[in-house]
């Protein structure tokens, strides 16, 4: 009997391979070092500009040693067209880029837990978007499962604000500079996930392909803001890798990674697994801060992160089921 493969928007939950097992473990470990690597190697001097672009570029290298690796390069090489991929990628890329930008400004002024659970409202977003876009209706204990969110999310912005204003003296640059960015962050992240989507339905583009043609468009993106943008000036008086070291390419690196893991996981065992990887990424960096920053979480956290774990958990357990007559 032939094998049939399942849709995007559906795949199969259950059983995992040893290579999605290595992946999805790989990815969690990423997810939950990711904030503290950028918080510890990456100075504040660092143009955020230059740290995104130089991870769009690795990006691309990755995705193409992959593509050459696994045969099928060529094949995507003829394919190409201009037209199809400024279609499928344009937006989302250029929608991306600014998503990361943003996050790099919050990475700097919130601590790294607060910054992983206020940074999972992008669910919330994605599902949203999804159903505006592609008509994707949810169950109502998904719908349940947003509303756990959007408590946590409150949550954190209340503790975040009050418990940092003592320790920095600042509230008001927290605020703007740290949880707004990444609110927004989510809010982008949610549309472009969303437009991926439709593109990867629609278009049938291979999640190499897409990694390479989102990398490129957005770094156009950001090398065209820099005529105009603060870091553009910046990097035209100090130069691009003002403030970097050595040890800057890690966090960059492993971040640029964590995007090709993504597009491996999603397209080897689906959203659900995605989501245990987010869940299980919050207690890393949970017990990563405590052991590194030496600081516990904040009560707020406590209480909103288990509403994280069961919102995510509730979401991804309980999809939306259409009805064979409907189907």
């Amino acid at each position: 009997m032939a094998a049939t493969k399942p849709k995007a928007s559906a795949p199969i939950p259950g059983k995992m391979s040893p290579r999605v097992w290595f992946y999805s473990s790989l990815l969690t470990l990423q997810y939950g070092v990711q904030p503290l690597l950028t918080k510890r190697l990456i100075s504040r001097d660092v143009i955020v500009t230059s740290s995104v672009l130089t991870c769009e570029i690795a990006k691309v290298v990755c995705a193409i040693i992959l593509m050459a690796k696994d045969g099928s390069l060529k094949k995507l090489v003829k394919e190409w067209t201009l037209m199809g991929s400024l279609t499928a990628t344009g937006l989302p890329a250029a929608i991306y880029a600014l998503q990361n930008s943003l996050l790099q400004i919050s990475y700097r002024n919130l601590d790294s837990l607060t910054l992983s659970i206020l940074n999972q409202t992008k669910i919330f977003f994605t599902a949203l978007f999804t159903y505006i876009i592609l008509r994707q209706r949810q169950s109502i204990q998904q719908i349940g499962a947003l509303f756990l969110l959007i408590m946590a999310a409150v949550l954190l912005s209340i503790g975040e604000g009050s418990s940092k204003a003592s320790s920095a003296g600042d509230p008001e640059k927290i605020l703007f500079y740290g949880i707004v960015p990444v609110l927004v962050a989510s809010v982008l992240s949610g549309l472009a996930s969303a437009l991926c989507q439709w593109a990867s339905q629609v278009k049938k583009h291979s999640s190499y392909m897409m990694t390479v043609e989102m990398s490129i468009v957005g770094s156009l993106c950001l090398l065209a803001s820099t005529s105009k943008s603060p870091d553009g000036e910046t990097i035209r008086r100090h130069g691009f890798f003002y403030g970097w070291t050595p040890l800057t390419l890690i966090p960059i690196v492993t971040n640029a990674l964590g995007g090709i893991l993504v597009g491996l996981i999603t397209s080897l065992a689906g959203g659900v697994t995605k989501g245990f990887v987010v869940v299980s990424a919050l207690l890393v960096t949970a017990m990563l801060q405590f052991l590194f920053e030496g600081k516990p979480p904040s009560m707020y956290s406590l209480v909103a992160l288990p509403l994280v774990i069961s919102s995510i958990s509730i979401y991804q357990k309980y999809p939306y089921r259409v009805k064979k007559k409907e189907a």
